[in-house]
């Protein structure tokens, strides 16, 4: 790993990377936790954080391309990048006809940016720190299936919704610790 780590662009890209995944990391966890105390509804709040997550998700996406193209094509980063833009424009919509059809929305979207995630991530094994990613994009798929499912539920909620954001940053925090030896070129 040493010689591969050593190259400028891997080194490099391992170092944006890594700030990314610390700011992605405490986005997360705040959002959900400022999510989990409006869930039960769809009030002005939780429309604004459902369609705020996805958009940070394109903003981040955008970075990571950027900073990837040294190592790889990020062409999956920009299929991400429009997948969440379609979201957020979908989850809005969604808002308007109640917490069933947006679960059923940020399910296809959690199912296509996991498996994007994974996919990327798989790629990006040899520069470190992947594993959690890899991870955490194959636990994205699963609960955006459970969440389709679970939009069908009596009296569903956006509980889940905001429980799913923890893990995940989670999992970026521990791939950003563990990218901090490829950032310094060890």
């Amino acid at each position: 790993m040493s010689s591969i780590a050593a190259t400028p662009g891997i080194s490099g890209t391992a170092l944006t990377l890594r700030r990314l995944y610390f700011v992605r990391f405490a986005f997360a966890i705040v959002w959900a936790l400022v999510m989990f105390t409006t869930a039960a509804t769809l009030g002005p709040l939780a429309i604004t954080l459902l369609v705020l997550y996805p958009l940070f998700d394109v903003a981040a996406a955008v970075i990571d391309a950027r900073a990837s193209r040294t190592t790889g094509s990020p062409a999956l980063l920009y299929v991400n990048v429009a997948v969440s833009l379609i979201t957020a424009i979908g989850v809005a919509i969604a808002c308007t006809s109640g917490i069933p059809a947006v679960l059923r929305v940020w399910g296809a979207w959690a199912i296509v940016a996991g498996a994007v995630q994974l996919i990327v991530a798989v790629t990006r094994r040899k520069m470190g720190g992947q594993w959690p990613m890899i991870i955490s994009g194959a636990i994205s798929v699963l609960a955006g299936a459970s969440f389709i499912l679970g939009a069908a539920a009596p009296n569903a909620t956006l509980t889940n919704a905001a429980g799913y954001a923890i893990p995940g940053g989670i999992f970026f925090l521990i791939s950003a610790i563990r990218l901090g030896r490829a950032a310094k070129g060890n």
